[in-house]
């Protein structure tokens, strides 16, 4: 782990935000020197490779608010089990959605008592898988250490274990297929020329009351109707009508990556898919590659390994693992998301910010807002829930701007989620 803090402080109050990436085997890197750090990639303002490697000052940071520790769980980073005799480990108490909720709320228990900050706020960050890490934590700490959380950060957030299967998720592609195809500029002029939310209203409205009530008769969908909801499908997604229809208009997210661009020779990327690859041959149902993820690997394996050696003086013989072996990973039993709406439940002064890139095709916008909507389906919790956009992917905070605006939401968060001194939380 690293922790990062400011010296001079009331440190035993101040707050503290614990910071986990996803994957489930990704280090915590990516959001300790690219979003909430003291320092930050030097890359390209929309968040692109660029030379010299390394890292710069991040105006942007939240220390100004919290203390931050970055925690890199088993086989991340420079986390290692410890072997046997025999040179094994027991995979099965880390690697799983509970077993690996299980052993991080022991060591934040432990962590917390040894840095002395039991007084101190505290805050979950998570990205990615990392959500279902920090939704899963919440509870837990509430409820076997006694820990109480005044707020949780999910950055592109997965399902939380809440189901979407069947017609509901499929039609809950289409808003990010306009997002990226916006980006591309393969929509429509009238559509082409809004301002992107006030396009995507349109695409959710069309989701939500035409397309899913489609989807749901399947093969006894009226065949005028079918035709109807195809042609708004490809209007809405740049995508030909004659692909939604080989597919019975579940258009599978590879394809969508691989044909958006075909006709300029690219396939665009999968986290982010302002990003784009060359594949070897047109033809096929996939990209060759994750164009973002290749991408962002040039930028962040010099920089995190420059970084330790020299800024933070870690000196070891050991690979950074951007992302270790964590397999088998046992997916059974997730239930965080009735594991976060019960930690709110339970401690009626927690906070859930939900932020999200629009351009993000491996954890939608769409599927995150579904994701918010139903975490408390009686709904006497959404004041609490928050919900942040931006014009970006997956690491929405690679991109200049969005570097800013997401971390001031952030702070924002954290001074507002502070209970008033001595009023007491109940409702």
């Amino acid at each position: 782990y690293k922790v990062n803090n400011l010296k001079n402080e009331e440190s035993k109050t101040r707050p503290l935000v614990i910071s986990f990436n996803g994957g489930p085997g990704s280090a915590s890197g990516w959001m300790h020197l690219a979003y909430t750090g003291p320092r930050v990639l030097n890359i390209s303002d929309e968040g692109f490779p660029v030379q010299p490697y390394g890292y710069k000052e991040n105006p942007h940071t939240i220390l100004d608010v919290a203390d931050i520790v970055y925690v890199n769980p088993v086989n991340t980073g420079y986390s290692r089990p410890i072997l046997d005799d025999k040179g094994k480990f027991d995979k099965e108490a880390f690697f799983g959605v509970n077993a690996d909720v299980e052993y991080l709320a022991e060591w934040i228990n432990t962590f917390v008592s040894r840095k002395d900050k039991w007084l101190a706020p505290k805050y979950l960050i998570g990205e990615s898988y990392g959500t279902t890490r920090v939704s899963g934590l919440a509870n837990k700490l509430q409820n076997s250490h006694w820990m109480y959380i005044n707020g949780v950060i999910l950055v592109s957030p997965t399902e939380l274990g809440i189901e979407r299967d069947g017609p509901v998720e499929v039609a809950n592609r289409l808003p990010y297929f306009a997002a990226a195809a916006w980006y591309h500029n393969k929509l429509a002029p009238e559509l082409q020329n809004l301002p992107i939310l006030e396009m995507l209203e349109k695409v959710e409205a069309f989701t939500i009351n035409e397309l899913t009530p489609a989807l749901y008769k399947g093969g006894f969908l009226d065949k005028q109707k079918k035709m109807d909801i195809v042609k708004k499908m490809s209007y809405y997604s740049g995508i030909s009508e004659e692909v939604f229809l080989q597919n019975n208009l579940e258009v599978p997210f590879n394809t969508f990556w691989k044909t958006l661009k075909i006709d300029e020779g690219y396939t665009v990327g999968r986290l982010d898919s302002r990003y784009m690859g060359l594949d070897a041959k047109e033809a096929g149902t996939k990209p060759d590659y994750n164009s973002e993820l290749t991408s962002w690997l040039h930028s962040f394996t010099p920089a995190v390994n420059h970084y330790m050696k020299h800024e933070l003086k870690f000196e070891t013989d050991l690979s950074y693992n951007m992302f270790g072996s964590v397999y088998p990973w046992d997916r059974s039993q997730n239930n965080t998301g009735r594991a976060l709406r019960q930690a709110m439940a339970q401690n009626s002064s927690m906070e859930v910010m939900i932020q999200s890139g629009l351009f993000d095709g491996a954890t939608t916008y769409f599927n995150a807002k579904y994701t918010m909507w139903h975490l408390d389906e009686s709904g006497k919790m959404k004041d609490r829930l928050h919900f942040k956009t931006y014009e970006s992917g997956h690491m929405m905070y690679l991109r200049k701007e969005d570097l800013k605006t997401a971390n001031d939401d952030i702070r924002t968060f954290i001074r507002n989620s502070l209970p008033k001194e001595n009023t007491p939380i109940k409702y």
